[in-house]
């Protein structure tokens, strides 16, 4: 008999708050985190905006020392987690550190330390690239340094499957419960990419928005989008067994009860034209987790505001709900953050258990004109406040990867 799993820490890094509190009231008050690129000069650039994280200075949250010696990747991630932590309220000293895990993954690591000590090895020969350009560029190190931080000495992995990292850390780390590898995991997705090769990567293959207007550049499902904004930041949640979170008393948000992970095997960057692949991750997700699709209340799509991303997963929802597919709300919360790229799923998977815990889906900002093609409900206009009992998020990464997480209200 597998575990049963609850969420009972939730922390985040994003564009319109640095922490989770922050980042749900700008959810709910239609906040647009996007504006012009302010890291590097975008004068010869197609794209010119970005969703930044502003005002974030690691040193006021951890070690200064020790901050100086991550990349940013990293800091967002361990800050993120330690909210997280925080939140679900765990005394670590009275856990044994080896049942606690970390799965935090990072779809690209650190572009900055390459970019930097690849500009000294040309300027300056291979004697002066830092000694630590490997240890402070490598994905994995978000959730190495997240268990140094808090030393947490089970598990410790990191799932890189581009956009759907941070969708299929979380669901990796709820299999390690399920199983009985750990009795609580620190889960999530980290990224923080917006630098001149990773703009100049996505400008060149046509995924980026070109719009120099904000509020018309993320507009998923509407029919002018023409191509997602690079976001940045942290979602980090903390997973536990049903047993070891009611042994300890704690306040639990929602279940985690389902998981689908499937392959398109199709393109390294289009997904499957018929949706099949990510309909049959959500068919997965709710299987696993005992339910039907008339239970689906709402879906957070993984809605990129690319012509092809958004159209391919309308027809998935589709073939997974059937007729119920015209009931479920549906929104993105790329609409007003970006695309978060390994952190994405992190964060939207947040997202799904603050919808529950509060009884409101947010609207998806920026969606005005209908595509005739995307004819479902996008929760256009106003955020809608209603009962949440089951809620999925998707995440669909280039190589065809596609993840789906179901999450419940909690019931003893």
């Amino acid at each position: 008999m597998s575990r049963r799993v609850v969420v009972t820490g939730l922390g985040a890094i994003t564009p319109i708050g640095n922490n989770v509190e922050e980042f749900w009231n700008g959810l709910k008050e239609k906040k647009v985190g996007i504006g012009p690129i302010t890291y590097f000069d975008t004068a010869d650039y197609k794209a010119k905006l970005a969703a930044q994280v502003k005002d974030f200075d690691a040193r006021k949250h951890m070690d200064p020392k020790a901050a100086k010696r991550m990349e940013q990747f990293c800091q967002f991630a361990v800050i993120a987690a330690k909210e997280a932590l925080e939140d679900a309220g765990i005394d670590r000293e009275k856990e044994d550190p080896f049942r606690i895990g970390v799965s935090v993954g990072s779809g690209i690591g650190s572009l900055q330390s390459i970019e930097r000590e690849y500009k000294k090895l040309l300027d300056k020969g291979p004697g002066r690239v830092n000694p630590l350009l490997v240890p402070l560029m490598i994905s994995n190190m978000a959730a190495g340094n997240v268990a140094i931080q808090f030393g947490l000495k089970g598990k410790c992995i990191n799932v890189v499957t581009a956009c759907a990292t941070g969708t299929h850390s979380i669901g990796e780390a709820f299999r390690s419960i399920q199983y009985g590898e750990a009795d609580v995991m620190v889960a999530g997705g980290t990224e923080a990419s917006i630098t001149p090769i990773g703009v100049a990567g996505f400008s060149a293959l046509t995924a980026l928005s070109c719009s120099e207007d904000p509020l018309r550049a993320s507009i998923p499902f509407d029919a002018e989008r023409g191509g997602f904004v690079m976001g940045e930041g942290a979602g980090i949640v903390v997973l536990e067994s049903l047993e070891h979170a009611q042994a300890r008393g704690a306040r639990i948000y929602a279940e985690l009860a389902g998981y689908g992970a499937t392959c398109d095997a199709y393109h390294i960057t289009s997904p499957a034209e018929d949706g099949s692949g990510a309909a049959k991750a959500m068919e997965m997700a709710i299987k696993d987790a005992g339910m039907k699709p008339d239970d689906v209340d709402y879906i957070n799509a993984h809605g990129t505001s690319t012509h092809h991303n958004d159209l391919f997963e309308t027809k998935a929802i589709k073939l997974a709900l059937g007729s119920h597919a015209e009931k479920v709300k549906i929104n993105s919360t790329k609409s007003m953050i970006g695309h978060l790229l390994g952190a994405a799923g992190g964060v939207e998977f947040i997202t799904c258990v603050k919808s529950i815990e509060e009884g409101f889906v947010h609207a998806t900002a920026g969606l005005e004109k209908d595509d005739p093609e995307c004819d479902l409900d996008y929760t256009k206009g106003e955020g809608v406040s209603m009962e949440v009992n089951c809620a999925i998020s998707n995440s669909l990464g280039f190589g065809g990867h596609n993840a789906t997480l179901l999450v419940k209200k909690f019931q003893g």
